[in-house]
């Protein structure tokens, strides 16, 4: 620990009005101070205020107006998903700043670099590579601790994301564009190799960063199991799988939690046009969010029970159904589905649908029936998708109507069935494990003996450990 950074750095957020939010305080927020929660009723959920800080976690009222009870979640019925099992979604659209949860995951990496004294605000950058939500996140949580950050991301991400990222970064040069779309993620790690070579750049890469895999394990996870708890009750309702795109392999991280607390096994989403985990392929696709043609650092691929594709054909043309009144329309009066849960589903973003597409696939796999439950997460929402959703719409060439959502919602999910998708087996586990190896070991440097540690699950375990640790370290550090 460098100590006089971290007094540095205390003093500076002292003058700013900035502390630092516990991890116990994100797990349960109805353990923030009072004052604070008072204060917090004043403050826009989208302002560079550092009481926004205290809205990180998974409990904001609809209207920020406080902290609910269990975290805002949908269980899908069967008219909607075709299956007896009920899908229990975790809404990421109500976390604050970007309106997705990836703003938790750059607040627990940047923290103990904070607390440790690694991070000096007088000198050091933070550099978010990202397909997009992370470094909104990044960007986000950077401003408001008054930090100076870059912003990386494929060019052809959705404009709702640029869009945002020119309203906050405080020069548009600290948003640097690499080549391609989703798919293409060696791009940005070139990017940052490149800007690594000045000491001054902090790459705070999500697929490579312990602390997000440790701050999904600590606070997300928990808030997972309130939502199946409060839907369960007094039923024998029985918590079967956690479902999550791959992405950074963060948010995967919760079901490392369920799994010690709930007994759930683990299925990871991706997209089956790049099947880098089921078949070790390659590809390019539209779910924006889901990161593929590699293994992040971060998945503990060990613990992981299924694999998951689903197709970006899919995602796109019911993102269409869910997000037009035509769409909402037929969803009402022709299959039944109650107006309230029609208009919650603009919920779902483009990696949301795919999360609900496979818990779906896995339910038909698994003939799973009333008293078997799917937990799953909407990282963010379709606000973030307008433009994708237009250019879906201009494939119908003005013919967008109830004929086109019947065959849509027949295709993507009356008729949905369980192939591309892969129960792991001890090898299937491996081997996912070992194409990790190209990209970490020989491109990016991470030692042998770093890369095999990852098979141990007293690894994981120690991180998760260390993040719920960092209490006693923010209490110190806002002390001082």
């Amino acid at each position: 620990m460098n100590e006089t950074i971290v007094s540095k750095t205390s003093e500076y957020f002292k003058k700013k009005g900035i502390i630092l939010p516990k991890i116990s305080e994100l797990t349960n927020p109805h353990s923030i101070n009072e004052n604070v929660v008072k204060k917090l009723k004043v403050v826009n959920k989208d302002v560079i205020d550092p009481l926004n800080l205290f809205r990180v976690h998974w409990f904001n009222n609809r209207d920020h107006s406080g902290f609910s009870k269990v975290p805002e979640h949908i269980v899908l019925p069967n008219e909607i998903t075709g299956v007896e099992a009920k899908i229990i979604v975790n809404i990421g659209r109500i976390f604050p700043l970007i309106a997705a949860h990836k703003v938790l995951a750059a607040y627990g990496c940047l923290l103990p670099r904070i607390l440790n004294g690694d991070f000096d605000y007088s000198k050091h950058k933070a550099v978010w590579p990202s397909t997009g939500n992370y470094c909104r996140g990044g960007v986000a949580i950077s401003r408001i601790l008054g930090l100076k950050s870059v912003a990386i991301l494929p060019e052809g991400m959705s404009k709702e994301r640029f869009d945002w990222l020119e309203k906050w970064v405080e020069n548009t040069k600290d948003i640097i564009k690499t080549p391609g779309t989703e798919s293409n993620v060696k791009e940005i790690y070139d990017a940052c190799n490149e800007l690594k070579k000045d000491p001054k750049n902090d790459i705070i890469n999500q697929f490579s960063e312990y602390y997000n895999y440790a701050i999904h394990r600590a606070v997300t996870g928990p808030s997972l199991e309130k939502s199946f708890l409060e839907v369960k009750k007094n039923t024998n309702l029985k918590p079967r799988f956690y479902v999550s795109a791959s992405g950074s392999s963060g948010t995967l991280a919760a079901g490392d939690y369920l799994k010690d607390s709930l007994g759930t096994l683990t299925a990871v989403v991706e997209a089956l046009e790049c099947p880098t985990l089921l078949k070790n392929g390659y590809g390019e696709h539209n779910i924006q969010g889901i990161g593929d043609k590699h293994v992040p650092l971060i998945h503990n691929v060990m613990n992981t029970d299924f694999v998951v594709d689903v197709s970006d054909k899919a995602t796109d043309n019911l993102n269409l159904v869910f997000n037009t009144n035509v769409g909402k329309d037929y969803l009402i009066k022709k299959i039944g589905i109650e107006k309230s849960l029609v208009n919650k589903l603009p919920e779902f973003g483009f990696s949301s649908i795919a999360n609900i597409l496979a818990s779906i696939k896995l339910a038909k796999y698994m003939n799973l029936g009333k008293e078997d439950a799917i937990i799953t997460v909407a990282t963010d929402g379709a606000d973030l998708y307008l433009s994708e959703l237009e250019k879906t719409k201009n494939n119908y060439k003005g013919a967008f109507d109830d004929a086109a959502c019947s065959n849509i919602f027949k295709k993507y999910i009356k008729d949905i069935d369980s192939d591309n998708m892969l129960e792991l087996s001890y090898n299937d586990k491996e081997r996912i494990f070992n194409l990790g190896y190209y990209t970490w070991v020989e491109q990016q440097g991470v030692r042998l003996s770093d890369f095999e540690k990852r098979k141990d699950q007293q690894f994981w375990l120690d991180h998760y450990n260390y993040m719920i640790s960092l209490d006693d370290k923010i209490e110190k550090f806002n002390s001082l």
